[in-house]
Parts: structure tokens; C-alpha cells; sequence
């Protein structure tokens, strides 16, 4: 079986760096394992690496969705899939890089998804019901309908709230009935899991400062070039940072309660990143602190190549 490695771990963690330099000592290549660096024109905000920061390294499931297009974890697995094995051919290691932690299970747990049939008239009347009664009240629904799903996410994260709410109305079964169905395959390849673990204070810290460099980087004239082209955003702009411009942009916050808030988020988001990569049993932690060189030996070792 051939061998997959898989960097995850939480946000500002140093995963993008850590994969390159892996990729350029063992002759390997990148598949992104990112929900929003799927999409184009979202840079600042996705902590999207710029074609300088790849140094000539090929990435794979990158900047290549429109923000005005849907994209699910099913057309994330058939992607990365298909870019796995383009990399094995070349006979070179492929190496799944990101922190969402629902691409990196469809993968290492060969999750297989039903097709389910989009209702874009029930998603309208979600969103209707959100903006007159309150997300709360359909989180509330969610957690009566699927009490395990919405554990692992947060009250505020409308896009995974309505999807319960969606493959309840589609199928009449739970997102949790699915997956367990869907966990029927034996994985592909061996999959070799490796997440970086920091102290909380510290991990805090750097998210705080990539928050400050994404706004002097130019955040906010990015979410306005975004608005200004396109019309809808089904989901790309519930991604973190750009919902909280947008809400800045259109009057109800200040531009300091928008900072904080994305800071806030982003902090919330991290923890629960950690939470969900502790319960992968296959996972290998990885000091955050530690040299990136140290971490490489340390993959090399699990390998098996050093």
C-alpha cells in the first residue's frame, strides 16, 4: 500500500511551512486540505500561500473555485483523491496539508457521501429564518435533530448548522446516521497522520498576530473587490475573517469590534481544530515550537526513510 503523509493541525500553527520543506526533502508534492484556500481571489483572508511562499512546490486542491460556487467535502475527497494519485505517478509522496479536519477524515477513513440532491428553495428558507429568527433557534433544531453532529460545532458556524438541517430534509436521516453508513471501504493508501501541537497562550498569540498582519496585508480591500464583482456567496463568505468585514462594511460593528471579533473566532476555531485532530487515534503530534528541521527527522523517522 502506498503511503500518504497528512500535516494537519489548527490554524496559524505553521503547517504550510512545515509541508514545502518536507515536500523539498523528500521529493514530494502538495495536496491542499482547506475549505476556504479552495477558493479564488480569497488570499489574505484564507492565509493562502502565494506562489513565492511554494517555492516551485506543485499544490494540488488550491485557488481554483469561484467564491460564488458551492463545494462539499464530496467534491473535496474526489479531488484529492484524483490529485494523489497524479502524484503517485510521477513517483512522488504526496502530502495532504490543512486543517479541516472533516477533508482530512473523508480521506484516512475513506468516508463514502450519498448524493444528495441540492434544495436551494429549503437552503432560501433556512437563511430567511436566520436573519428573521435568529441562528440560535435553528442550532437549537439541529441539536434536537443530530445532538452528536452539533457537538462539534460552534453556534455561530451557520454553513454546518444548516447542512444538518439540509441532510435531515433531504434524506429523513441524521449527518451521523450517513457517516457511520458511509465508513464501509477500507482507506486506499496508509495514511500516515501528523498534527502540530502548541501551548494554547502561545497558538493564541500567533493567531492574534496573523489577524493584525491579514488587515495590514489588506483584508478589508479584498472582502471589497470580492462584493464589488460577484453577487452571491453561498458559502465562501461564511469563511472566518471575511463574514466579520463584511459585517464591519456594512455598518453593524466597528472596525475595532471586527478585529477583535475575528480574533475571537479564530481562537474558538483553533480549539475545536484540536479537539477534533486529538480524537483521530492514528495521530502523531508534533511540536509547534520545535524546529522545523526536528519535526522533518521526526516524520522521516515515522517513515521509516531516515
Amino acid at each position: 500500500m502506498e503511503k500518504v503523509i497528512v500535516i494537519c493541525g489548527p490554524t496559524a500553527s505553521g503547517k504550510t511551512s512545515l509541508s514545502i520543506e518536507l515536500a523539498k526533502t523528500i521529493n514530494g508534492e502538495i495536496v491542499s486540505c482547506d475549505s476556504m484556500q479552495i477558493y479564488q481571489e480569497m488570499n489574505i483572508g484564507t492565509a493562502k500561500p502565494t506562489i513565492e511562499e511554494r517555492q516551485g512546490i506543485k499544490h494540488y486542491v488550491l485557488d481554483f473555485i469561484s467564491p460564488e460556487k458551492r463545494y462539499s467535502v464530496a467534491d473535496y475527497k474526489q479531488d484529492a483523491k484524483k490529485a494523489i494519485g497524479e502524484i503517485l505517478k510521477k513517483g512522488k509522496t504526496p502530502i495532504v496539508t490543512g486543517g479541516t479536519g472533516l477533508y482530512v477524515d473523508s480521506l484516512i477513513y475513506e468516508i463514502e457521501y450519498p448524493t444528495i440532491e441540492f434544495d436551494e428553495k429549503y437552503r432560501q428558507e433556512l437563511e430567511n429564518r436566520v436573519q428573521k429568527e435568529g441562528l440560535n433557534v435553528l442550532y437549537e433544531e439541529a441539536k434536537k435533530i443530530d445532538p452528536i453532529a452539533i457537538k462539534k460545532i460552534s453556534q455561530n458556524d451557520e454553513k454546518r448548522i444548516l447542512r444538518i438541517l439540509e441532510i435531515y430534509h433531504a434524506t429523513g436521516k441524521t449527518k451521523t446516521q450517513q457517516e457511520i453508513e458511509s465508513r464501509k471501504n477500507p482507506p486506499e493508501y496508509e495514511y500516515y497522520v501528523f498534527a502540530l501541537d502548541w501551548d494554547r497562550k502561545v497558538l493564541y498569540d500567533r493567531i492574534n498576530k496573523r489577524v493584525d498582519q491579514m488587515i495590514e496585508q489588506g483584508l478589508i480591500e479584498e472582502v471589497k473587490e470580492i462584493l464589488k464583482k460577484h453577487h452571491t456567496f453561498p458559502t465562501a463568505m461564511q469563511g472566518l475573517g471575511y463574514k466579520e468585514v463584511v459585517e464591519y462594511l456594512e455598518g453593524y460593528i466597528t472596525q475595532e469590534e471586527m478585529i477583535e471579533k475575528i480574533k475571537m473566532e479564530t481562537r474558538r476555531y483553533a480549539k475545536r481544530q484540536m479537539t477534533w485532530f486529538r480524537k483521530n487515534k492514528q495521530t502523531i503530534w508534533l511540536e509547534g515550537n520545535a524546529s522545523i528541521q526536528d519535526n522533518i527527522n521526526k516524520i522521516l523517522t515515522t517513515l521509516g526513510k531516515e
